[in-house]
């Protein structure tokens, strides 16, 4: 497995394969969005214009089946700007991978900072094997939702935000929730909230990680010998065609998830039934 690029400042760790793809995720949901809203027109909409309505329109599906409309209807940007992100955020990772080697520890700095990963790993390798050169990759290009800081962090924002509507635009019914049917169901509730979370973002960081991995073995494969490069073709193909499907699952699953939660905390618990 290849290492991660992490440097130290002010005692953070800071993984700046992550901070570079959390970037490119971004730019390339901004550009996206705003090319499908550049001259927009009714009479001759171009081939973006049609997917945005489309795209919009499946949303807006997915909303409804959640809640009623009117009251979904203002989290339509919300659970468009996530499904975008996610997606864009799982597919990165396919396409290519940009990794560099490091054999001298006292080259393993960036922006004059050493990168502590890397230096860690190439003083342990060298202490098992003194008279070996010591090596180690560092992995720059790759799907920032297959590390679950970053999964857990959007599924603490939808924890934030769908608690957060429910305390204050909901308050009665969203506190008696915790003491139904019984007050001393108290503890078992708010573990059931507390463990919404922890798979929320763990089912997709497990899923693109995985893919991810499975992709660095057939890689492997192929530098093993010339049968290994030719086997590994197809199956690449394969499992890259399988992966765009799962990341696009995955981005449905995890917004879908979270206007479920937003819902449950919006309505009271008669209207839930």
């Amino acid at each position: 497995m290849h290492e991660a690029p992490i440097i130290e400042l002010g005692g953070l760790r800071f993984d700046l394969s992550i901070i570079l793809m959390l970037v490119v995720t971004c730019t390339i949901v901004f550009v996206l969005a705003k090319l499908a809203t550049r001259n927009l027109s009714v009479e001759n909409p171009g081939k973006l214009q049609i997917f945005l309505e489309w795209a919009v329109e499946f949303v807006q599906n997915m909303i409804s089946s959640t809640m009623d409309w009117k009251k979904g209807k203002p989290f339509l940007s919300l659970a468009m700007t996530m499904i975008m992100f996610i997606f864009v955020a799982n597919m990165l990772g396919l396409p290519l991978g940009i990794a560099t080697e490091y054999t001298d520890p006292a080259k393993a700095t960036i922006f004059g900072h050493e990168i502590t990963s890397v230096v860690k790993v190439l003083e342990e390798e060298h202490a098992k094997h003194p008279d070996e050169e010591a090596h180690a990759e560092v992995a720059w290009w790759k799907s920032p939702t297959a590390d679950v800081s970053v999964t857990m962090g959007l599924a603490l924002l939808v924890f934030l935000i769908s608690h957060g509507l429910g305390l204050t635009r909901n308050t009665k019914n969203y506190l008696k929730h915790y003491i139904q049917p019984y007050p001393f169901f108290l503890p078992i509730n708010i573990i059931e909230q507390l463990s919404k979370l922890l798979t929320h973002g763990v089912r997709l960081f497990a899923n693109i990680f995985a893919g991810e991995v499975l992709i660095s073995t057939i890689m492997t494969l192929a530098k093993a010998s010339v049968i290994g490069m030719i086997a590994s073709v197809p199956l690449l193909m394969i499992w890259q065609g399988f992966s765009i499907f799962v990341g696009a699952i995955q981005a449905f699953v995890f917004v879908i998830l979270m206007m479920v939660y937003i819902s449950q905390n919006l309505e009271s618990h008669e209207e839930e039934h």
